[in-house]
Formats: C-alpha cells, sequence, structure tokens
C-alpha cells in the first residue's frame, strides 16, 4: 500500500488515533535528500502491514509541522498511541528505519 499523504484534516485521525504505529515522513518537494528518502519510505508502506507509513510535506501542511517543531527535513517520526516514541533529523537508511519500528 502506498505511502499516506497527510493533511491538517486528516492528521489527527491517521496519526494521532491511529490503533497502529506510524511512521511519518516531513519533507518538502525541494528537498534534495527528502527525495532520496522518498523511495525508502514508500516500500516500506509496501512492505510493512502492521505499521502505517505517511508522508507530510511541510510547506503545504506547515501547521503540523510547527507544532512538531520540525527544523530540519527530512525528519521521520514513529509515533504509537499518538505519541512520539522515535524521531531521526536527515537522511535514513531502510535498516535505520526498521530499527525505529522495532524491525
Amino acid at each position: 500500500m502506498a505511502a499516506i499523504t497527510l493533511t491538517s484534516d486528516n492528521f489527527k485521525t491517521e496519526v494521532l488515533d491511529s490503533d497502529k504505529p506510524v511512521l511519518v515522513d516531513f519533507w518538502a518537494t525541494w528537498c534534495g535528500p527528502c527525495q532520496k528518502q522518498g523511495p525508502i519510505v514508500e516500500a516500506l508502506a509496501d512492505e510493512l502491514a502492521d505499521v502505517k507509513v505517511a508522508k507530510l510535506d511541510v510547506d503545504e501542511v506547515d501547521d503540523i509541522a510547527g507544532n512538531y517543531n520540525i527544523m530540519s527535513i527530512p525528519t521521520v517520526m514513529v509515533f504509537k498511541g499518538g505519541e512520539v516514541v522515535q524521531k531521526a533529523v536527515g537522511l535514513q537508511s531502510k535498516e535505520s528505519l526498521l530499527a525505529m519500528l522495532g524491525k
């Protein structure tokens, strides 16, 4: 399944109220490292059935990016039970993302 595109309207439902862990990739179209992170995140979305994988464009959803103090991108966060339990800034390998998810 493709990564979920997050908006201000669906963030609460898809991330905060999710009964599964959620990996959120904070990114932007103009960000070179984000473009390299994208295919890795999409691959995880296709491979993991027990985790939601989502992407949030910081330029389009700047209110949520601001709420989580996103200063550098790409930033990846893992949410469980509506709380941030893991955070990594900068380009992450697939192995690193899997480790963040306890895989």
